[in-house]
């Protein structure tokens, strides 16, 4: 394992990982953004979560 460590500067490497991990979870946000269903931002516009919920039958109150 060492080797590799011989051969990548770790300081890049780890640099680089968390360049990448930044921006993927900016790309997940952006995309998650972009649905209507799992928006947060716009909220109040969509439907409420517990709109589809029927109420319990009289027999389970």
């Amino acid at each position: 394992m060492y080797r590799i460590w011989m051969l990548f500067d770790p300081r890049r490497v780890l640099v680089a990982n968390a360049a990448f991990l930044f921006v993927l979870a900016l790309f997940i946000h952006f995309v998650l953004l972009s649905s209507a269903k799992y928006n947060w931002i716009d909220g109040a516009h969509s439907a409420p979560a517990a709109s589809h919920m029927e109420a319990l039958p009289a027999s389970r109150q």
